[in-house]
C-alpha cells in the first residue's frame, strides 16, 4: 500500500517550495487516495502529511471534516436515511430502527461483511419525498417500513414475496 500512496502522491505534482501550495493540495490528495483504495486508510496519512509537509492531525481534520472522506472501506450497499424535520415526522426514525435491527449495525457504521453501511443524514432537500432514502446513491421517496425491508432483502439476493 505504501508503494501506491507514493505514486499517488507523486502524481499530485504539488511544488517543493510553496507551502500554501502544498497545504491547497490537501483536498486533490485526498480525493485521490480515497479513489484508488475506495477510503483513506490510517496508514496513508502519515505518508501524506510527510509529503505535503503538514500535520496529520491537519490531514484527519480535513478528511473528518467532509462527509465525502471515510477512514474505512465502504460497504457494497450504502444506505442513509433523512432525519430532516418533514422525514422525521412522517416516520424516518421508525426506518432507521427498523434497518438498525435488519442490519444489526446503528447509524455510521459499517456490517462486518462489508455488505451494509447505515448512516443517517440531517436533511437531503427533498421534503415533499417523506420520509427519504438514499440507497446506493439512488433516493427513495415516500418510503415505507414494508418497501424498505423488501429491498433489504432484494440487496441480500433473498428472494421476495409478492
Amino acid at each position: 500500500m505504501r508503494e501506491e500512496v507514493a505514486r499517488i502522491l507523486l502524481e499530485a505534482a504539488v511544488d517543493d517550495t510553496e507551502k500554501s501550495r502544498r497545504s491547497a493540495s490537501l483536498l486533490p490528495v485526498l480525493q485521490r487516495v480515497q479513489r484508488r483504495f475506495g477510503y483513506i486508510p490510517q496508514e496513508a496519512v502519515p505518508q501524506i502529511a510527510e509529503f505535503l509537509q503538514v500535520p496529520p492531525s491537519r490531514i484527519v481534520g480535513v478528511a473528518t471534516f467532509y462527509s465525502q472522506f471515510r477512514f474505512s472501506p465502504a460497504a457494497r450497499n450504502c444506505i442513509t436515511v433523512c432525519r430532516g424535520t418533514a422525514c422525521h415526522v412522517r416516520g424516518s426514525a421508525r426506518l432507521l430502527d427498523s434497518l438498525s435491527q435488519a442490519l444489526g449495525i446503528g447509524a455510521g457504521e459499517t456490517s462486518k461483511d462489508l455488505s451494509f453501511s447505515l448512516d443517517a443524514i440531517a436533511c437531503f432537500g427533498s421534503c415533499a419525498l417523506a420520509p427519504v432514502v438514499l440507497i446506493n446513491e439512488k433516493v427513495h421517496g415516500r418510503m415505507d417500513r414494508a418497501k424498505l425491508m423488501k429491498t433489504v432483502a432484494r440487496l441480500r439476493g433473498e428472494e421476495v414475496q409478492q
